[in-house]
């Protein structure tokens, strides 16, 4: 699996404002660390209006030789269907991030999904929601990716051993399905070897990120390759 690690699928920068580095400092940030591929993706929602400037910013860059450099937009799941916080003219590679909980009325935030869970709502329950609308809405993209899948869990008081089997066959299933990326997160440490084994077994086409904002994390990578390990043993 080293091959993985040298690529980088989900990197932000400035047009993210929670990002310092510029398009052009994160692809020189890439080469220099000897990455082959790299996403370049920023947060989105329905009323972004600068997804062109932002497309035109990366097509305007000289790439190194040795480096092929990918785009996306990175969103949240904003209900249990699937539904997606998109701009609706956007074509192009879609990350689905679990930022909020996907509730069946809405986003959840984790103290609100904390507050169901202690309130009556079973973790079953809860997980069924979570898992239907990743499959939901890997099912409504033309290319997706899964971007620190299952990390909502800990922000909940759940973890990734409260899913079941038949869980993470379903979640697996999807994404193969329909040909969608998982990421192995490196801010995040995430989704566990488990679960990752599961896509594995499915067919799923693994892909490492460090979900960088600044450049100098482009590529560096500690806890993708733990979990990697994880799934080869």
């Amino acid at each position: 699996m080293d091959s993985i690690l040298r690529g980088d699928f989900h990197v932000h920068s400035t047009f993210s404002d929670d990002a310092v580095s510029t398009v052009a400092e994160n692809i020189a940030a890439a080469s220099a660390v000897g990455l082959t591929e790299l996403r370049l993706v920023d947060h989105v929602r329905a009323d972004t209006t600068w997804v062109p400037e932002f497309l035109a910013a990366v097509a305007a860059e000289p790439v190194p030789d040795g480096l092929t450099v990918f785009t996306g937009v990175e969103t949240k799941m904003m209900d249990a269907s699937g539904r997606l916080d998109l701009p609706a003219d956007y074509r192009g590679a879609v990350l689905i991030a679990d930022h909020q909980f996907p509730g069946y009325d809405g986003p959840w935030s984790p103290s609100a999904t904390v507050a169901r869970l202690r309130d009556g709502l079973s973790t079953s329950d809860a997980l069924d929601l979570l898992v239907g609308a990743l499959v939901a809405a890997m099912g409504g993209v033309d290319e997706g990716q899964l971007a620190h899948c299952f990390s909502i869990l800990p922000k909940v008081g759940l973890s990734e051993s409260d899913l079941t089997d038949e869980h993470l066959a379903a979640w697996a299933s999807g994404a193969a399905r329909t040909g969608t990326l998982v990421e192995v997160n490196e801010k995040w440490a995430c989704p566990s070897p488990r679960s990752l084994a599961a896509a594995r077994s499915a067919g799923v086409t693994l892909v490492a990120s460090t979900d960088s904002h600044i450049a100098r994390d482009v590529g560096r990578y500690h806890a993708v390759a733990t979990l990697l390990q994880g799934v080869a043993a």
